[in-house]
């Protein structure tokens, strides 16, 4: 009889196997960064909000329509953290995004004292600093062949401030369960971004074949939805230490399958950089939550 801590350990490593993979899925949908981080958001909502209503998970209105606009900032950033990280892959390597992006847990240790009056160690200073060296050896700038590409990496950057504004801003919601923020974010960012789309995009000329719409499909439902499921339900089962561990998972996979699959420049120097960047990121999360206990 498999343990529940077991089946929690899983499907937590399961998501993030399949997190690493939207960078080669999303390369096979044409379509505008904008509208598939719509279509990403509206039909991955609809998911979780259908799924908590036959899981019978309540949504507590009173306590949602207290926080309405912190919500309707972090829909906000959680639209555009999708749409420059979609950017970011159709600009760059798969690899380079994945690193970039990766950076946002570091300018939410940056930005911590400031926001939440959190004391700035020398360890988070220390990670900082490691990930801007990491930053210019990921950029290839010192390599003849010539770096990864700026435009690209600029777009990752700023998914990566966008996606730490939302860890930010979820880390002020209080006792909302992770259910109830994620349906209400993710609905709340279909809703903003969609007038944003119409202004931008004559989405008449948008054709799919089977394939790419299989493509879009399985990202909205099963990546957003059927995942962030698994996702969810295995964060209450594990301790801090652990989901800060496995979270690493996404991003070293995703490296790896830009290599392997996607047949990616990576060179050693680009490795260092990312070690530069993950590492002092994921020792001080694992710090952290052992210190908590």
């Amino acid at each position: 009889m498999i343990s529940s801590s077991a089946k929690a350990r899983f499907s937590l490593i399961f998501s993030m196997l399949v997190f690493a993979a939207v960078g080669p899925i999303v390369r096979h949908i044409p379509l505008p960064e904008s509208v598939i981080a719509f279509c990403r958001a509206l039909l991955g909502g609809f998911f979780l909000f259908f799924f908590a209503c036959v899981k019978k998970e309540k949504l507590r209105w009173n306590n949602l329509w207290e926080r309405k606009y912190r919500l309707f900032c972090c829909g906000l950033a959680m639209g555009l953290n999708w749409i420059f990280l979609f950017k970011a892959f159709a600009s760059t390597s798969v690899a380079v995004a994945v690193i970039c992006y990766y950076l946002a847990p570091i300018l939410v240790l940056f930005f911590s004292p400031f926001v939440f009056d959190e004391g700035l160690t020398k360890g988070k200073v220390l990670s900082v600093l490691l990930a801007f060296c990491g930053m210019i050896l990921v950029s290839g700038i010192f390599e003849k062949a010539g770096g990864a590409n700026v435009q690209g990496m600029l777009y990752g950057l700023l998914a990566a401030f966008f996606y730490a504004c939302v860890m930010m801003i979820n880390k002020t919601l209080g006792d909302l369960t992770p259910y109830e923020s994620t349906i209400v974010e993710l609905i709340l960012a279909a809703l903003i971004l969609f007038p944003y789309v119409l202004w931008t995009e004559d989405v008449s000329h948008f054709m799919l074949t089977g394939s790419e719409w299989g493509y879009l499909l399985f990202l909205s439902l099963f990546v957003t939805g059927f995942t962030y499921v698994l996702f969810f339900g295995a964060l209450p089962k594990l301790e801090a230490a652990a989901i800060a561990l496995y979270t690493y998972i996404d991003p070293i996979v995703a490296v790896l399958l830009s290599r392997f699959l996607l047949h990616e420049r990576f060179t050693p120097a680009m490795l260092l950089g990312a070690v530069l960047i993950l590492l002092p990121t994921a020792v001080e999360e694992i710090r952290s939550a052992v210190n908590e206990k």
